[in-house]
């Protein structure tokens, strides 16, 4: 029994905050009796800090892990840590109906929809403000070429939804608080983290002992609290991910030698499009977000943002105006389906062809502070190790042209949760890797082709020369007035379609 408690001890001694001279005089003066060593076991047992998944970063797809690991018959039995030290996972997000929306929003496609719809979380979003679009315009500054794309053109009531960060956030927070799971919520930061503790001999009295963590990794935290879970999973903790650097994974990627202006603006009119010029130094998206508001992305070169984050208000919402309307070129000629230079598409024509190039409503203020932020792309080289599986931006980070990039760490959140369930199924150890490779083989493709898709645009965009402008329009021509290949965009970008081919 000595040997048994010494080895139990030795694994919990950083999980049990009782000084060691304590322990030690309690052990001395009872030790020859069966009553003490009893309630001593209970002490230790009771204060295990064991757990199935420990989710480090709480933010959007971290808690998109945890609510979709509590939707699954196969997983809600699971324990789950989330440890992340922002104050609103314990004290809540508050969202004021009065407020204008927050300039961090994103993007959610249909497929993010029904991933949300199943896990229970949409239903809170729709008690917040939030905006669903049919409709979306992509030209350039040329104005050689313009596409307009239309739900109907793929049989959809709509192409996406744009809602807060703080909203999608709040929602799940809501989703899992309500959830039938066992989770614990850990206030702080991760320090450090071993991901074979077995390996570490433990010690006691002169007696040595197998490390009783065989199979779980040792996370230590900022509060001095020490867990053990079977699975490390890195939701929310950024591109900069601390569990990523513990963990040796290396990354490829550079940075853009551009920034993203993001703020809240307001018109006259509900706007219920979505708007995307590309400019000579980037692209300008106007995005909506309910009633008079629409979210503003544009990217720029630094020094260009910077010029335009001291502007004064005024002057800001000229410059918007000007790249949304007959800045930097002229617009692009509408053309009919009836026309007879279109004839040649034949049945291949989309419902939405026939429309014509519209002007965005003009902005009359800015509702928000506008914030930048610096722009790269970055892969992680490998998804997964032993106890350890990346999702979201530390596995990946993309260029913000089309909304993409938290819509990818959705498809992560919700494929590792269902590969987990998988792995249960049959009996398989939650973190060994070659279960957590079926995770990695599933999404890393997806995303390196949503990657590079990305960077290509933003690399020919970027470029101002003659005969490749002629390509682009023709491109964008193509694209508005070919049916197979709209249908085709708009299902890949709604992620209800996995590679960009021909269907």
């Amino acid at each position: 029994m000595n040997r048994l408690l010494a080895r139990r001890f030795a694994g919990n001694s950083c999980l049990v905050r009782v000084p060691w001279r304590s322990f030690c005089d309690a052990a001395a003066v009872n030790s020859g009796t069966a009553q003490a060593k009893h309630a001593e076991k209970q002490r230790l047992t009771s204060h295990s800090e064991e757990y199935d998944v420990a989710i480090v970063g709480g933010g959007m797809v971290g808690m998109a892990v945890a609510c979709s690991l509590a939707s699954m018959s196969l997983t809600k039995h699971l324990n789950v840590a989330i440890i992340d030290s922002n104050p609103a996972l314990v004290n809540g997000i508050t969202i004021k109906k009065e407020d204008p929306p927050d300039p961090r929003v994103s993007t959610v496609t249909p497929a993010t929809i029904s991933l949300f719809k199943e896990i229970g979380a949409w239903e809170y979003v729709q008690q917040h403000r939030h905006a669903y679009f049919d409709k979306m315009q992509v030209w350039d500054y040329t104005g050689l070429g313009y596409t307009r794309y239309n739900a109907r053109d793929v049989s959809k009531e709509v192409l996406g939804c744009v809602v807060e960060n703080k909203v999608l956030q709040s929602s799940l927070l809501s989703c899992i608080q309500n959830a039938d799971i066992r989770k614990t919520v850990f206030p702080a930061r991760l320090t450090s983290m071993n991901l074979n503790p077995s390996s570490i001999p433990t010690e006691l009295n002169g007696t040595s002992s197998t490390s009783p963590w065989r199979g779980f990794a040792r996370l230590e935290l900022s509060d001095g609290t020490c867990i053990h879970a079977k699975l490390v999973q890195v939701g929310a903790d950024g591109s900069k991910s601390n569990v990523r650097e513990l963990s040796g994974f290396k990354t490829t990627g550079w940075n853009y030698a551009q920034n993203a202006i993001i703020c809240t603006v307001e018109h006259t009119v509900e706007n219920n499009c979505a708007w995307q010029r590309f400019l000579p130094s980037g692209p300008i998206a106007v995005l909506p977000i309910g009633e008079n508001f629409s979210n503003i992305v544009w990217t720029m070169s630094p020094n260009e943002s910077s010029e335009l984050k001291s502007l004064t208000e005024s002057d800001f919402i000229k410059s918007v105006n000007h790249a949304l309307d007959y800045g930097y070129g002229p617009h692009p000629k509408s053309s009919s389906a009836r026309d007879g230079d279109l004839s040649w598409f034949g049945a291949g024509l989309t419902s939405s062809a026939g429309e014509g190039f519209t002007v965005p409503p003009r902005v009359v203020r800015l509702a928000s502070e506008r914030m930048v932020f610096p722009l790269s792309l970055k892969h992680a080289n490998s998804y997964v190790a032993k106890h350890v599986a990346l999702v979201g931006d530390a596995a990946h980070t993309v260029h913000p042209l089309a909304g993409q990039g938290v819509n990818l760490g959705f498809g992560d959140a919700f494929a590792l949760s269902r590969v987990i369930g998988e792995g249960i199924a049959v009996g398989s150890d939650i973190g060994e890797v070659s279960l957590l490779r079926r995770y990695e083989a599933e999404r890393r493709p997806a995303n390196i082709v949503m990657m590079a898709i990305l960077d290509g645009f933003q690399k020919v965009y970027s470029i101002d020369f003659g005969p490749l402008n002629i390509v682009r329009a023709a491109a964008f021509n193509a694209a508005n007035y070919f049916s197979p290949l709209k249908r085709n965009i708009i299902s890949y970008a709604s992620g209800e379609q996995r590679l960009p081919l021909f269907t």
